[in-house]
Order: structure tokens, then sequence, then C-alpha cells
């Protein structure tokens, strides 16, 4: 299905609206352009992000902003080693009526019903707690008592993980890192950038970040994200790099099959294509290009590239495996 008129217009409003909300998240954030792109990027598709990046680095305060600049509700959820699925989904309590004293079940909703939610440091809480948000995450609803409540769109989840201290941690297995859209890394400031965080955060100043786009704009977008076309080749690359990092198929490279355990799987096809396609209209363009998928390769990738001990000893990240790919004339 091509766009129409109006969804050409649309698009034209959001490549205007991408750089309002950059403006109003400039008030509070420094710099991370690349950052708040990929998460624009991921909400548009309906995906989720891993952010990943050492403490101290404002992710909740980018993240509570980006929920103020999109008008949506916002809950952050502290993952602790204690921390049970249904202080998560919520659970189910006993209440009476008053006059009849009638008992009766009422569920309680938890802090994933929100349309963002900061899984902060997911990895500190046990296997059994971080399936009940990433079945929240992938079916978009939530089961208590026998009753299945679905979750309000746009629903987003970000989470966090401190990459520095891995002490009684619980890592996310591959096949639950797989849901992640994109694995973002947030770096430390540059120079400049520090300098002017230091002087505003301990100043009087407090940035004042307004609306831009409504929560049912952003459904509308989500929906104009699928009926973006795209040409065969832009398909084929996206195919051909997701093939080619797993080393057991015969589209894998030497260096592949030398340092990859597990590569890629569809999913990470289908989130390049996605990614493109909201990359492209992010711009302002109607169809995304070879360029577009070559953007969104290294988040999408990085945590669906497993390497093995041949490559740790040779200093070969999953990071120089995507490079590669991105580097050979065909995938």
């Amino acid at each position: 299905m091509k766009p129409t008129t109006s969804d050409i217009q649309a698009i034209e409003d959001l490549s205007r609206a991408r750089q309002a909300i950059r403006a109003e998240l400039a008030k509070v954030i420094v710099g991370q352009a690349r950052v708040i792109d990929e998460l624009l990027t991921a909400l548009l598709t309906g995906g989720h992000v891993l952010l990943v990046g050492v403490p101290g680095l404002a992710k909740t305060l980018l993240i509570n902003s980006l929920a103020r600049c999109l008008n949506l509700s916002f809950n952050r959820i502290q993952f602790t080693p204690d921390l049970m699925p249904s202080d998560i989904t919520g659970t189910d309590i006993i209440e009476e009526e008053g006059g009849t004293r009638k008992r009766f079940f009422k569920f309680v909703r938890g802090p994933v019903f929100a349309n963002i939610v900061l899984a902060d440091e997911i990895n500190r809480t046990p296997p059994k707690t971080q399936a009940a948000l990433l079945q929240a995450m992938q079916e978009r609803t939530v089961t208590a008592g026998g009753n299945t409540y679905r979750l309000e769109e746009p629903f987003f989840v970000l989470a966090t993980q401190n990459p520095i201290e891995q002490e009684g941690t619980y890592p996310l297995p591959e096949a639950q890192l797989d849901r992640f859209m994109f694995n973002t890394f947030i770096d430390y400031p540059d120079r400049d950038e520090e300098i002017e965080i230091v002087r505003t955060t301990t100043s009087a100043y407090a940035g004042d970040v307004r609306q831009v786009i409504s929560g049912a704009q952003i459904v509308a977008l989500q929906q104009l994200v699928r009926k973006v076309p795209v040409a065969t080749d832009v398909i084929a690359r996206a195919v051909g790099l997701a093939r080619a990092s797993r080393p057991g198929g015969a589209d894998a490279p030497p260096y592949v099959r030398e340092y990859v355990s597990w590569g890629a799987g569809p999913r990470a096809s289908q989130y390049l294509i996605l990614g493109a396609k909201a990359a492209a209209i992010l711009d302002g363009r109607l169809a995304p290009s070879l360029d577009d998928v070559a953007r969104m390769a290294l988040p999408v990738l990085r945590h669906r590239i497993i390497t093995n001990f041949q490559a740790e000893a040779a200093g070969v990240d999953s990071v120089e495996i995507v490079n590669r790919l991105l580097a050979a004339p065909t995938t």
C-alpha cells in the first residue's frame, strides 16, 4: 500500500516534529543526538530498546523528558534481586463491599501499565521477573487471575544495563535479548558537552519541556511506517546482512565462521527494514535507502551476534563483525 497524500503530509509534519523534539530535549539533555534518533526510530516501529551505559549519563532524565515531549505516561521500575513479577504487572487483592460485606477480587495495575516504561538495570532481577516484563513487551497484554488486560498503545520499554558491574546480575538470555529491537550504547559526552552539562546542572536553570506530539499521533505514525514502500534491493541487503552473520550458513564469510557462535535470526532482517523505514520518514523521505539499512545495522545486530572463545582471544567483538559485514561489497 502506497502512502496517500495525507500520509505524505504526515511524513512532512513528523520531520518537523523531530526537530522540535530535539530542540525540547536540548533544554535538559546535552548532545546524545544519535541516541535520541534511535529511541524515536524504535518508538515509531513499535520496538523496544536496551540502553547500555555507565551510571550518571542521564538515561532516566532522557527517557522521562522524552515522555513529556510526547505527552505519554511514564513509569520507572528499579529492578532488584527481590523484585517479583507481580511488582511489575500488578496483582489481585481482596476487597469487601460496605453494605453486603461481599468479598471480591480487584486487579491493581502495576507500573507496566504506562506508555513508556523504564526498566532500570533489568539484569539485576532473576529470570522469572525478567520474563514477566518481556511477555508484556511481546504480547502487549498482562494476564492475572485468569483475566487478560491489554496494555495501552503506544507501549515502549527501555531497559538499562550497566556494562561495568556484572557481579550479582542475571544476564538476559539470547532469546530474550532478541525481543529488543535496538541495543543502544550511551557513551561519555565530549569535553564541550561535559562543560555545558556541568554549567547547567550546577546553576538555577530548569528547562521546561513542552509537548510536541501526542500518543494518538504516534500510533497513527506506527501504522504509517508499515505502509512505506521498500525497494527489493534494500530488502535483499537487510536479509543478506542477517544471513551473512550465521556461521553455519552458505553466505557466511570466513571470519564469521571463525569467530561467531550464533548469528542473527529473521527478526533482525525485519527490524533492519522497519528501522530503515522509520529513519526515512523521520528524515522526511518517502522510502528507505541502502544507507538507512546500514545506519540500523549496528544497534540491530550488535546483541544478536554471539562471538566465541576464538574471537575473545583475538580481541574481536560483535561490533567489529558488524562493521566487517557492512564493509563487504555484497552480503
